[in-house]
């Protein structure tokens, strides 16, 4: 699969990186997903039926801005009410997502690891074929799993711009 029809451009510091799979396009059904959570149970988009999800996708959350990013959005979590889930998303393996959790205190966001098929990673588009890890994105998704928005950050080693994300996801 390519991105070709969505033309999405990401670098790597300054380095061009090709996505794998195909970006979903805002307006239409997310697709479904396995992954694997921190005590390598499967996991599906399906399992959060009725939730507004928002799913950050992130290299390696043993990097600086991954870790700023998700313990960024497990704060704002406190405030989005019980009904919206965050789930971050890597290709790291789950144990070694648990351990991150526990010491950086992640209690509201919801970690899962694509690390065995990547199918997160080619249903959305967000495989970097270089790395085989995901890129920087963020998605929104309504109650009925239809995509509301989409971010995908075009330097891999910045963070999203959350006040445009978390607007979009107080407008649902």
């Amino acid at each position: 699969m390519s991105n070709d029809k969505n033309q999405i451009k990401i670098t790597l510091a300054g380095n061009p990186m090709t996505l794998q799979g195909n970006i979903p396009d805002i307006g239409t059904e997310a697709p479904n997903f396995q992954v694997v959570d921190n005590d390598l149970n499967p996991v599906q988009l399906k399992d959060f039926h009725g939730n507004i999800l928002l799913l950050s996708s992130v290299p390696s959350l043993d990097t600086p801005v991954c870790d700023v990013e998700t313990r960024r959005f497990n704060r704002e979590a406190a405030n989005l009410g019980d009904n919206v889930k965050i789930l971050t998303i890597s290709m790291d393996l789950p144990f070694a997502q648990k351990r991150w959790c526990g010491s950086a205190g992640i209690d509201k966001v919801k970690t899962l690891s694509d690390h065995k098929d990547a199918d997160f990673g080619l249903n959305y588009g967000v495989l970097i074929k270089e790395l085989r890890l995901l890129a920087r994105t963020v998605f929104i998704l309504d109650q009925q799993r239809i995509i509301r928005y989409i971010q995908v950050v075009p330097e891999v080693t910045n963070e999203p711009d959350y006040d445009e994300a978390l607007q979009a996801l107080k407008n649902i």
